[in-house]
């Protein structure tokens, strides 16, 4: 029995999550299931997208269901994609393909067409009970994926556009990838670039971000700079982040996901700019 792990914008103040663990329960009672998260901003599929990516690698092989569907009950599929020990469950909208990625990439992929795996009735506003739920648990019993319908062109996948991460003549260009419950804000550059703009840990950045430029040092972790000030590390994803030591980086820089930073060396290391 393969472990299924479930991700949401469903929240918890409504019966949505419970209806479709219900159905994975009656359907593979023996299924250890794992939410992830159902705190996904409403219709955020960027958001879910990302998480999924980062957090998918660390799970054991099993079923993957994910769930953020402003589409349901229009012509966008429901798909199967298989990664070498793992299956994921959800729409074609771009929500799976970074995690597809992040799992070693596209083994094959199905849509979800097979009226025996989903419950009889389907709503057109609920595909995560309906198709979703009772497709994963099916597979997390066994099912082979070839059932699940007819099999497709992993190039047909939707796919969400590629965050902005390059530098060019010392300057590098970012968009905010994520803002935690933390306000840590989770850039879409890695340490690689960060050395292309010729900084080592210990030293400093010029980060233009929300009409302000912050002189902002590069250290190993949060207590590596007083309580309240900025300071620039990688996370536990391997992205630069921006962060307050006990503080809240978002708002300090007024920032959201989707926004764009640049990042260049100073030319002084001596305070802010």
């Amino acid at each position: 029995m393969l472990p299924i792990s479930f991700l949401t914008d469903y929240g918890t103040a409504d019966g949505f999550v419970a209806a479709c663990r219900g159905v994975m329960a009656r359907i593979a009672p023996e299924a250890r299931v794992l939410d992830i998260t159902h705190e996904v901003p409403p219709g955020d599929i960027r958001r879910g997208a990302l998480l999924l990516a980062q957090t998918l690698p660390y799970l054991p092989p099993g079923v993957h269901v994910a769930v953020v569907d402003p589409g349901v009950g229009t012509a966008r599929r429901g798909v199967l994609v298989r990664t070498s020990e793992h299956l994921l469950v959800g729409p074609d909208n771009g929500l799976l393909p970074w995690a597809a990625d992040a799992l070693g990439g596209i083994r094959e992929a199905y849509e979800l067409g097979n009226p025996a795996l989903m419950l009889p009735q389907v709503s057109a506003t609920f595909h995560g009970r309906d198709v979703f739920a009772p497709v994963a648990a099916h597979l997390a019993t066994g099912t082979p994926p070839s059932e699940v319908g007819r099999r497709l062109d992993a190039g047909s996948l939707v796919r969400l556009a590629d965050p902005v991460a390059y530098v060019d003549r010392g300057t590098g260009y970012a968009e905010v990838l994520t803002e935690d419950r933390f306000g840590n804000v989770q850039l879409s550059l890695a340490e690689s670039h960060i050395r292309e703009l010729g900084v080592e840990r210990g030293g400093a950045l010029d980060v233009e971000a929300g009409g302000d430029v912050h002189w902002v040092p590069y250290r190993r972790t949060f207590g590596d700079v007083a309580a309240g000030a900025l300071v620039a590390l990688l996370d536990s994803a391997g992205y630069v982040a921006l962060t307050v030591n006990g503080g809240d980086a978002a708002r300090a820089l007024r920032v959201r996901p989707g926004d764009p930073v640049k990042l260049r060396r100073p030319d002084s290391g001596t305070g802010a700019v």
